[in-house]
């Protein structure tokens, strides 16, 4: 694949950045280390794909991604979300 879709969103006091097309996910301090780490994961991941036939793959779900932008508590939020092209 050429790129990834992601969404970044702050966590208390972390940015946390989620891949669409695998769920998988990056966490920093800065938006930027988030990208990072997700980055990392996504070539380790695809590494050992490319070795091992039986690694389940498929995008999030429309339920997995409500989940993830669901922030803490009862209120409300009015959080902004980046969504951003990663090439990894």
């Amino acid at each position: 694949m050429e790129f990834y879709t992601m969404v970044l969103r702050k966590s208390r006091n972390y940015w946390v950045a989620l891949c669409l097309e695998n769920g998988i996910v990056g966490q920093g301090i800065t938006k930027e280390e988030a990208i990072e780490k997700l980055k990392e994961a996504i070539d380790s991941f695809d590494a050992v794909h490319k070795t091992e036939n039986d690694i389940y793959t498929s995008p999030l779900s429309v339920k997995e991604l409500h989940e993830f932008l669901t922030v803490e508590g009862v209120e409300p939020t009015t959080e902004t979300y980046e969504l951003r092209a990663v090439h990894a």
